[in-house]
């Protein structure tokens, strides 16, 4: 599988044909990347019944909007993570949605089916980031990760791991403008 800025996406020809309406095309979208997602939702999710609803939802969003996709402003699987993490996030209760990090990134990102407004100025704005700060952004909003979570990953104190996020935040919104 492809990440962004690499050379094929194999999943823009199936996100291509899912948009034309070809369910052969989106079963393979499903079977490709849907373990993947999964774990993204499972990731934020914490309960496997929770993590395969949201799976489900954000697949049919993906079949609903798949012809906003835009393949020149980045991956197949981005995109989809995106819509999947978060149909996940929607369904996360209140008071553990502070143990997550701030949903003012989320904000900035383009909203689902936009075609990706930011993410052309998104990727050098990451690029631009200390390395601690995009490691820790990029675990927080791509792979829904907590702030504990990012401290254990990163081999951090908690404290250090929300500071990471909020300056690396910070300098994303600078950098995008909003």
């Amino acid at each position: 599988m492809s990440e962004p800025g690499s050379q094929m996406d194999p999943f823009a020809p199936l996100l291509a044909a899912t948009a034309a309406g070809d369910r052969a095309a989106f079963r393979s979208l499903y079977e490709e990347a849907g373990p993947r997602l999964l774990g993204v939702a499972r990731r934020i999710l914490r309960r496997p019944e929770l993590a395969e609803e949201a799976l489900q939802e954000g697949f049919m969003r993906i079949w609903r909007n798949a012809a906003r996709f835009d393949g020149s402003r980045g991956s197949g699987f981005t995109w989809m993570a995106v819509i999947v993490r978060r149909v996940a996030l929607d369904r996360i209760p209140a008071n553990r949605r502070e143990e997550l990090v701030d949903q003012e990134l989320a904000e900035a990102l383009p909203a689902e089916g936009t075609g990706q407004a930011h993410e052309p100025r998104l990727q050098p704005c990451l690029e631009g980031l200390e390395e601690t700060h995009r490691q820790s952004v990029v675990l927080a909003f791509v792979y829904g990760l907590s702030h504990s979570e990012i401290a254990e990953r990163l081999k951090a104190p908690l404290g250090t791991a929300k500071s990471w996020v909020r300056r690396g935040l910070q300098q994303l919104r600078d950098c995008l403008g909003v």
